[in-house]
């Protein structure tokens, strides 16, 4: 039975620790290690932990390294066969992982999958981070099955069948360690957000698959670190998108996908300003700035080696448009029309 670590970063968050660490400790998958990662806490988090659940490892950070670094220095310690990205805010059920763990054995090809993902206050509602797999448009705006930006779906088994998707969601992904080490593991770079959908473009363009298992359920409080109307939250999401597509697409499909990304984002910010919120059209005008700044000093490296249209999970289309426009809010209207 292949060991499957279950790391769970943490910083300052004592209360989910506390409520859901339980959870964790009752999977039932026989050959699992459950590691805290802590990233420079400023809370007793730590003390906490070693108190109150010894069977949990701990390893500590000297410094806040973000999601992507933190994860990346976490799993260069830790040597297993599979790595699960655990957010310190999700409630899993006892055998959540025997189905996925099962189905990555029985593919080869499958190197990253995710389990079916409902809020946490609302049980039978998807939730925003990942919902029942991720897809994304040619324009780089994510959505999922069950959510389409921030239109979450009730789940009444629409999504019930395990099937190939863009992006797992770094909420709770289970990763093959190795095609983790080979795809040199979540860009630093990004801090925080959407870092898992840099990673699973990776993957595939490496020739690996990824996935969705509706058959393991977790339940995710969502916006443990930061909000979901967070400025800084904005800031991240924006920067990080654009470079994702500065990475991955060919010169070609950068060359007429940017100035239209450019065009909504504007659209977006302006937005923003006329509803009064404006320090969220500053933070989407500072993450084009710095975009344009890492451009421009060769900061970011271009990695594209395969057209982003032949994986599953890619849609020809904008989300943008048939959600605003047409009024289409769910997953099975927009991939119907």
């Amino acid at each position: 039975m292949k060991e499957v670590a279950i790391i769970i970063l943490n910083w300052n968050g004592k209360t989910y620790l506390k409520n859901f660490l339980p959870f964790v400790l009752a999977t039932t998958y026989k050959n699992t290690r459950v590691v805290l990662a802590d990233n420079a806490s400023t809370d007793d988090s730590v003390q906490f932990v070693q108190e109150n659940f010894p069977l949990v490892e701990i390893i500590t950070n000297n410094k806040n390294d973000g999601f992507a670094g933190g994860y990346n220095w976490a799993c260069g310690l830790i040597k297993s066969d599979y790595y699960v990205l655990l957010n310190s805010d999700v409630e899993v059920s006892p055998g959540w992982l025997e189905p996925i763990i099962t189905m990555m054995e029985e593919n080869e090809r499958i190197a990253a999958c995710q389990p079916k993902v409902l809020q946490y206050a609302a049980r039978h509602s998807f939730e925003y981070a990942g919902a029942c797999g991720g897809w994304i448009d040619q324009f780089g705006y994510p959505f999922a099955r069950g959510r389409v930006f921030h239109e979450c779906e009730t789940d009444k088994g629409q999504y019930e069948t395990a099937q190939k998707c863009f992006w797992a969601t770094g909420a709770a992904m289970i990763i093959k360690a190795d095609a983790y080490h080979k795809a040199h593991g979540l860009d630093e770079s990004f801090f925080a957000h959407q870092e898992e959908i840099d990673l699973c473009w990776t993957l595939q363009e490496l020739g690996y698959e990824v996935w969705v298992q509706p058959q393991s359920v977790v339940y995710h409080v969502g916006g443990g670190t930061l909000p979901k109307a967070s400025v800084h939250k904005t800031y991240l999401n924006f920067r990080n998108n654009l470079t994702m597509l500065y990475k991955h697409l060919s010169l070609g499909d950068l060359l007429w996908v940017m100035p239209v990304r450019i065009a909504l984002d504007a659209v977006a910010a302006y937005r923003e300003l006329f509803k009064g919120n404006g320090r969220q059209f500053i933070a989407i005008a500072r993450a084009h700035f710095t975009f344009t700044k890492w451009v421009f000093t060769k900061k970011l490296r271009r990695n594209r080696k395969a057209s982003a249209v032949q994986f599953t999970g890619f849609y020809k289309g904008s989300i943008v448009l048939d959600y605003f426009i047409k009024g289409k809010k769910t997953f099975n209207q927009i991939l119907n029309s």
